[in-house]
């Protein structure tokens, strides 16, 4: 094997490992499958009833799109006072991940 084979080889493999976190910074990851709901923040306001989302995906670890962001979850819920944060992480087998914040506040 000639050494440009072997560190394209070297290259490959490293790229089937990289779509194991380009969506998730969850504490927990499965790599054949992960499904998961965690706490991201607190504030000390007061816990309101509205709740908004905002969403993006990853395909393969090579094609990421979408807006997760506090803002965008404020918006999508009509929430001016955030109470809590938490996300929604899902992957499986790293060819198709789901990343969801979901804003809680008033």
């Amino acid at each position: 094997m000639s050494k440009t084979t072997t560190l394209l080889s070297i290259a490959a493999g490293l790229l089937l490992f990289t779509s194991c976190a380009v969506v998730t910074t969850s504490p927990l990851t499965g790599f054949l499958y992960s499904d998961l709901t965690a706490p991201h923040s607190v504030t000390e306001s007061d816990v309101g009833t509205k709740m908004g989302t905002a969403t993006a995906q990853s395909v393969l670890g090579l094609v990421a799109t979408g807006d997760a962001s506090v803002a965008a979850a404020c918006r999508d819920g009509g929430i001016t006072k955030i109470h809590h944060v938490d996300f929604y992480a899902k992957s499986i087998l790293g060819i198709i991940a789901t990343y969801e914040v979901r804003v809680y506040g008033s």
